[in-house]
């Protein structure tokens, strides 16, 4: 596991409950290099250690379209028939 060091005034600068904040930080980062193509929906899914429905609605929420590679695309397919 890699770890990202923050320094600790910004850490404590965030509104968010101390005990939220490794969570919601990870979702930051997951939604963010989703976002920006950097990485897949499963591994940011991951990242964000949300359920596959979990994390379509927080990029729901977020205002963030979900794209799809051709592989993804039938996947999906298949599975919908």
């Amino acid at each position: 596991m890699a770890t990202i060091e923050i320094d600790e005034e910004v850490y404590e600068a965030l509104q968010i409950p101390e005990g939220e904040r490794p969570q919601a930080m990870k979702q930051e980062l997951a939604v963010s290099l989703y976002a920006r193509d950097v990485l897949s929906f499963g591994k940011a899914r991951a990242l964000a250690e949300l359920s596959h429905r979990e994390f379509q609605t927080l990029l729901g929420d977020r205002e963030i379209q979900r794209h799809y590679t051709d592989t993804e695309l039938a996947e999906d397919l298949d599975y919908a028939e």
